[in-house]
C-alpha cells in the first residue's frame, strides 16, 4: 500500500510522474485526464465519494468499458469474417471477451499493481483482473474518446490474441456443448449436485453427470458451476468423436 501511495502522490506532479509514465506505457499514447485512470483502479473498499456523496469505484467504468470492448470486437469480426452469420459472430465475440480471457489480459498487463484498496490483494477474486481491464477501457473513453479505445483494443487485444482459426476451435463451455448434443440426439441428461466436505473439511461440491440414466462423468470443485463444467468436460472427451461427427 505504501508503494501505491507513492505512485499516486507522484502522479500529481506537473509532468505526471510514475503513474503517468506507467499508464502511457500500457496505452501506447499519453493520457490526458489522470483522474479517469485513478478511478479505474479504485476499489469500492476505499470508501471514496465524490462531492455529491456518490460512491467512487471502478465498477461504473467497468460497465462502460465492457460495452465499448464488445462493440469494437463486434466491428472487427464483422469486417474480418464477411461470411459469418449472426450466430457465428456472437459465438466468436463471446470467446474473445470471455471472463477467462479478460482475466488473462489484466494479468498480462499487471494492472492489479495500481489498485487502491483497503482489502489485501490476496483476498481479491480472480475476476478482478478482467474487471479492471474493462474499467481501463472505460477510462480511455472518458479521457480520449472512442477512437483511442479502438486503438488500444487493437494493440492490446486484437493483434496479440485474436486468431480467427484458433478461436473457432476454442471451447468456452463444455456444459453448453454437452447439453446441445444431448438435445440434438434426443438423449436425457441431468446433473446431480451434492455438497462434499472433502479432505480437511474444505467445502466442495460434487457432481455426477448422467446421460440416458447412465453416469458418464464425476467431478468436484469449489462451486456448483465449476463442478458441473468439469464433469461436462470429462463427458465431452468421452463422447468427443460422436459429438464432432454431428
Amino acid at each position: 500500500m505504501r508503494i501505491l501511495k507513492k505512485i499516486f502522490s507522484k502522479s500529481r506532479a506537473p509532468e505526471g510522474g510514475i503513474f503517468f509514465g506507467e499508464i502511457e506505457k500500457i496505452l501506447g499514447f499519453p493520457p490526458q485526464k489522470l483522474d479517469c485512470y485513478k478511478l479505474a483502479f479504485t476499489h469500492r473498499s476505499s470508501n471514496k465519494t465524490d462531492d455529491k456523496g456518490n460512491p467512487l469505484s471502478y465498477e461504473r467504468l467497468e460497465f462502460l468499458g465492457d460495452s465499448i470492448l464488445s462493440s469494437v470486437i463486434a466491428a472487427h469480426l464483422f469486417n474480418e469474417v464477411p461470411g459469418g452469420d449472426e450466430g457465428y459472430l456472437t459465438k466468436m465475440r463471446s470467446k474473445i471477451v470471455s471472463r477467462e480471457h479478460l482475466n488473462e489480459l489484466g494479468r498480462d498487463l499487471n494492472l492489479i499493481r495500481f489498485v487502491e484498496s483497503k482489502v489485501p490483494p490476496q483476498h481479491f477474486g480472480e475476476n478482478i483482473h478482467g474487471n479492471i481491464f474493462e474499467a481501463l477501457i472505460g477510462a480511455i473513453y472518458l479521457d480520449l474518446g472512442y477512437p483511442s479505445c479502438e486503438k488500444f483494443i487493437k494493440k492490446a487485444v486484437i493483434e496479440p490474441y485474436v486468431d480467427i482459426p484458433r478461436l473457432e476451435g476454442k471451447v468456452i463451455s463444455y456444459k453448453s456443448l454437452v447439453i446441445e448434443w444431448c438435445q440434438k440426439e434426443k438423449k436425457s441428461f441431468h446433473f446431480d449436485v451434492f455438497e462434499d466436505n472433502g479432505i480437511g473439511g474444505e467445502r466442495l461440491f460434487g457432481v455426477k453427470l448422467s446421460i440416458d440414466d447412465k453416469v458418464i462423468a464425476k467431478a468436484r470443485a469449489v462451486s456448483k458451476k465449476k463442478a458441473e463444467e468439469k464433469a461436462a468436460q470429462r463427458a465431452y472427451f468421452a463422447f468427443q468423436e460422436k459429438m464432432n461427427n454431428k
